[in-house]
């Protein structure tokens, strides 16, 4: 066992975490500013990222994935999104949005069908939660599904959906009662190669670029009832789950991409000199480090901490909603402190695409967005720890 501040790793933990760092400097690194120029989705290195078994690593052996534990999730991730965030952002949405609802929620054909293609990297999962006029509140949504005898047709417009322009298959939630409100929302799984999906535009982003995202629009689609992701109105309840083990994904995210930042604006500060001395020695450059590293120490432990408290949970039951808020309050708000105060230490190097630092800067911010914002977080949070007696 190795020691990461309170944690022991595991012999596994460290092999899949340098693998993960091994693969990401010899197959992302020399790519990664090529795409985010280009926007264009990696291809052949996600495909090479299933071979390795990113892509479903708790997703057990039999269906695909690398059967390990959220941990080894959590550090594969964070070393794939210290070289690019693009590419972690793809391999987070296949294991935590799309591979752990189905391994929690789907039937035995489900997790064959849906499940074990994605895991093992041959096929692109994606989630679909948002709409143009529903997002946080997600009882406004206006997309539905009504039932005919064996199948339901879908119709409406999701969208930011991740992997989006690319997806194989979606896991969708839609309207079935829409007078319930939140509690008529159920979910269902899509293949995307059957007649009445649309995928529609692309959004032009401002970070992650080779992560594509765009809208998708159903029109009179036909999904089988047997395609339907738990029981009608159990979509919320199904999503929000999800989403809890999706936050630590991003978490661990915004974590590699700090790292990365830091990294290279320590080595900076080591070289450049500035009125004859390195401008490490200067107490306003100094100062700048020991709070990068601080909050990214600080986020590291409450993300591990967040692994764990879902590892937890798969033996005890129960939600780990809290632990995984605050690792994603706490980490993406840390990655865009860490990226801003690197690049103003960059100077003018900082702001140019010479050097990955504005990337990094650019990637930080949609950890604070996506999956819940900051504020949707501090909401969690704060209303848990008030309900508590």
């Amino acid at each position: 066992m190795s020691e990461t501040g309170l944690f022991l790793l595991t012999e596994e933990h460290e092999m899949i975490r340098q693998a993960a760092r091994e693969f990401a400097q010899k197959e992302i690194a020399p790519v990664a500013a090529e795409f985010d120029e280009t926007g264009d989705f990696p291809v052949n290195t996600i495909k090479k990222m299933g071979e390795m078994g990113f892509m479903g690593i708790e997703v057990p052996e039999a269906y695909g994935g690398a059967g390990m534990d959220t941990l080894a999730y959590a550090l594969a991730l964070e070393e794939i999104c210290k070289v690019d965030a693009a590419h972690g952002t793809i391999m987070s949405v296949n294991n935590s949005l799309y591979c752990n609802g189905i391994m929690r929620f789907g039937t035995e054909d489900q997790k064959k069908k849906f499940a074990r293609p994605v895991a093992s990297g041959q096929k692109i999962g994606a989630y679909s939660l948002t709409e143009p006029m529903s997002g946080s509140d997600a009882g406004t949504m206006r997309s539905r599904a009504l039932r005919e005898g064996d199948h339901y047709l879908l119709n409406g417009r999701k969208s930011w959906v991740t992997s989006g322009p690319v997806a194989d298959f979606v896991v969708v939630f839609m309207m079935t009662a829409p007078e319930r409100m939140h509690k008529g929302i159920t979910a269902f799984l899509i293949d995307t190669k059957l007649p009445g999906f649309v995928r529609g535009k692309k959004e032009p982003k401002l970070g992650i670029r080779a992560s594509a995202t765009s809208e998708i629009v159903f029109e009179n689609y036909a999904c089988s009832v047997e395609n339907r992701l738990g029981e009608e109105g159990e979509g919320f309840k199904i999503a929000m789950t999800v989403l809890d083990a999706g936050r630590i994904g991003i978490a661990a995210q915004a974590l590699g991409i700090a790292e990365a930042a830091y990294e290279a604006a320590l080595q900076y500060a080591r070289e450049r000199e500035a009125f004859g001395q390195k401008i490490g020695e200067f107490q306003g450059i100094s100062f700048k480090l020991a709070d990068m590293k601080t909050r990214i120490e600080a986020a590291r432990l409450l993300v591990y901490n967040a692994a764990m408290a879902k590892e937890r949970t798969k033996k005890s039951g129960g939600r780990f909603s809290l632990e995984a808020s605050m690792a994603k309050l706490f980490a993406s708000e840390t990655a865009m402190f860490v990226t801003h105060a690197a690049l103003q230490i960059h100077g003018g190097m900082g702001y140019s695409k010479e050097l990955p630092i504005e990337r990094y800067f650019r990637d930080a911010k949609i950890t604070e967005i996506y999956e819940g914002t900051s504020e949707i977080q501090r909401l969690v949070i704060s209303r848990q720890e008030l309900s508590q007696r």
